[in-house]
């Protein structure tokens, strides 16, 4: 069966960019023929998107028990199935997160295994945590290997701001095909600050990375406009995000702001909107 470039592309960059599956419009514009894996692109989307849950459970681990979460009485997004360990030795504090065998947090993530940061002191207005994942499970999905965050207590806008280099290796049930993404990921935490919630919480992305699998499939990715996340959506509700895998790069603009499910896939100068699941 023949499959047209749009559908085909779509299917594999719009499915899964940074937090979700998408599905789009049929579309005839061709009869070119591009080679085409779903079970590839499903992994590089599942990859993309424990990456990003990965980083929100991190850095909201350590704004709850380090900088202004400590002692504020918030909505956490913890639930009792965590047991969150703070210790200090000398000049170095450490936060373990065990989940124990299930755990399911306060935003429908579900996971098991621990998560262990280590950071020293505040200097010049930062911090420098490093991560690493102990049999850590999410939805399913297995994660290895670690990274580091800068975390800026205010930057020139006077927000708080996480630069991440990260280099994790994500297993999948029912393969042996893993994927290692590496790469950075910057985001500034622009409302919501202080507020004792993660619910309103605004966060502007940007970034780049690249994925590669043990059965020689690649993707990469680069934010070129600002991504707009509000955790209370499911949904990246701004930005331009450009892909690039199979020889093939395209584009997909995630709208003006509003939580919607509704986007645009970009590729060869034509524009096609489509709806995320």
């Amino acid at each position: 069966m023949k499959i047209t470039p749009f559908r085909l592309i779509v299917a594999f960059f719009a499915m899964g960019i940074f937090l979700f599956a998408s599905c789009v419009k049929e579309e005839d514009t061709s009869s070119e023929e591009v080679n085409f894996s779903s079970d590839n692109s499903m992994r590089a989307a599942k990859t993309d998107n424990v990456a990003d849950a990965t980083f929100n459970i991190i850095e909201q681990a350590f704004v709850e028990n380090e900088t202004e979460g400590r002692g504020i009485n918030q909505l956490s997004l913890f639930p009792p199935c965590t047991e969150i360990t703070v210790g200090t030795q000398g000049n170095v504090f450490t936060i373990l997160l065990d989940f124990g065998d299930s755990c399911t947090l306060n935003n429908g993530n579900v996971v098991s295994g621990s998560i262990f940061l280590e950071y020293g002191p505040l200097v010049s207005g930062t911090y420098t945590v490093d991560y690493t994942f102990q049999n850590f499970i999410i939805n399913g999905n297995g994660v290895s290997g670690g990274g580091s965050i800068l975390y800026e207590i205010a930057n020139q806008n006077d927000n708080p701001q996480s630069t991440v280099n990260e280099s994790i290796t994500v297993s999948f049930p029912n393969t042996s095909v893993t994927g290692t993404r590496n790469g950075t990921r910057i985001s500034e935490w622009v409302e919501g600050v202080g507020s004792g919630t993660w619910l309103d919480n605004v966060y502007h992305v940007t970034g780049n990375w690249q994925t590669v699998f043990t059965n020689g499939f690649e993707r990469s990715g680069e934010v070129t406009e600002t991504l707009v996340y509000k955790t209370a959506c499911p949904y990246v509700v701004e930005g331009r995000l450009e892909v690039s895998q199979d020889g093939v790069t395209a584009a997909i603009d995630f709208g003006d702001g509003e939580c919607d499910n509704m986007a645009v896939f970009i590729y060869n100068g034509q524009e096609y909107p489509f709806i995320m699941n």
